[in-house]
């Protein structure tokens, strides 16, 4: 089997093994009220590639040579990440229909309840890192980390930063590499960093190997950006499963817009490279090796 083949099934397995844990941990239909219970259910479990999951897992494993420690990480970061999703999707943020494949969680089910079933996924997401992680320090320092990640400093803070840079929070926007790495760190690698060293406190790593999973984390979670702004230009909606053109046409800051298409790629292709090197601490094992081949795939990803 090829290297690329064996990754994919990994990942594969790796999104299945996630799959089940949000399965037992979201409430199931019937629970009251009902119509928010089915709307956490739709936003989570329509597909999505599980990527911050698999981070979480794969770090986990590479520290202490099993996954399973971090499932409670896995579930909590699609929490989070779909959360954000919902909301940005809402008409007051991107005013999207398309999310996934299918209709967005807000032309569903209304603006009112994907307001609050967001919400719901950020609260449940803490919720699950408390009951989840036995051990009270390595908790404590799990859920610090993602609640970092998620705040003022981190995806909202980016959010704001993304509507500044389309001119819609009142302070004139900064449109150089500067102002679209700061909403990039903070946006996209915020929460993808915090997948990275949350699975490796999981898998109670010490600190050079932390450290060693935030810089992966940084450098990947740029690069996942920079390949979205990519797709985002070359890719069709079809392929993507949401709205394609959309950053054009909404006047984003962007890396095709300031560097062209090749210079985009030149900065993907810097980016991995960073990431793979940031590996270099961890002790060799397969699950660094699939590391260091997924930095790889979310820099040639076409969708």
């Amino acid at each position: 089997m090829s290297a690329e083949l064996q990754l994919g099934a990994r990942l594969a397995e790796l999104a299945a093994q996630t799959e089940r844990q949000l399965e037992r941990v979201l409430p199931p239909p019937e629970a009251e009220p009902r119509e928010l219970s089915e709307a956490m259910r739709y936003a989570v479990l329509g597909g999505g590639k599980r990527v911050r999951p698999a981070l979480a897992l794969l770090f986990c494993e590479a520290v202490c040579g099993a996954a399973e420690p971090a499932l409670p990480v896995a579930a909590a970061l699609e929490c989070v990440h779909v959360y954000s999703l919902v909301h940005d999707d809402l008409p007051a943020m991107d005013d999207d229909a398309l999310r996934r494949g299918r209709p967005t969680c807000h032309k569903v089910y209304g603006e009112a309840l994907a307001i609050l079933c967001g919400d719901a996924l950020l609260t449940l997401a803490f919720e699950l890192l408390a009951a989840g992680i036995g051990e009270p320090a390595r908790a404590v320092a799990v859920v610090r980390e993602l609640a970092g990640a998620a705040g003022h400093a981190g995806m909202v803070g980016g959010q704001v930063l993304d509507l500044r840079g389309e001119g819609r929070t009142g302070i004139a926007p900064q449109r150089d590499e500067q102002a679209l790495v700061a909403i990039h760190r903070r946006k996209t690698a915020a929460l993808i960093r915090a997948a990275c060293t949350c699975g490796a406190l999981a898998g109670g790593a010490p600190a050079h190997w932390q450290a060693a999973a935030a810089g992966y984390g940084e450098a990947v979670g740029l690069l996942f950006q920079v390949t979205d702004d990519l797709l985002d230009v070359t890719a069709s909606t079809a392929e993507l499963g949401k709205t394609a053109g959309k950053d054009a046409r909404a006047g984003k800051l962007t890396y095709p817009a300031l560097l062209g298409l090749e210079g985009t790629r030149a900065r993907a292709a810097a980016l991995a490279a960073r990431a793979t090197e940031a590996l270099a601490p961890l002790p060799a094992s397969p699950a660094r090796e699939q590391l260091a081949a997924l930095a790889v795939w979310i820099r040639d990803r076409r969708r």
